[in-house]
């Protein structure tokens, strides 16, 4: 039978992808591919209650630095400076 959480002695880290995605690791275990540790560690829920702090927006980098490019292209199309990025 599984342990509860409350039964749960696992040690765990914080760990962020490039996408500034995170997640929790056991942290005897080495991170897995594409993941560094952020410098947390602790119990499920420690870890847990941290990352809600810090990962504030769910969007990945990528389509977060997406988005903020569209909205620079649009100001710059309203105050009429040509689009460098136009084809």
């Amino acid at each position: 039978m599984p342990l509860s959480e409350d039964e749960d002695t696992t040690v765990y880290t914080v760990v962020i992808n490039d996408e500034e995605q995170y997640s929790i690791w056991p942290k005897r275990k080495k991170s897995p591919a594409g993941w560094r540790e952020v410098g947390k560690e602790g119990p499920k829920a420690e870890c847990l209650h941290y990352i809600d702090e810090v990962w504030t927006d769910m969007r990945p980098l990528s389509l977060r630095k997406k988005m903020a490019e569209q909205v620079e292209a649009q100001a710059r199309r309203s105050e009429g400076t040509p689009d460098a990025k136009a084809s």
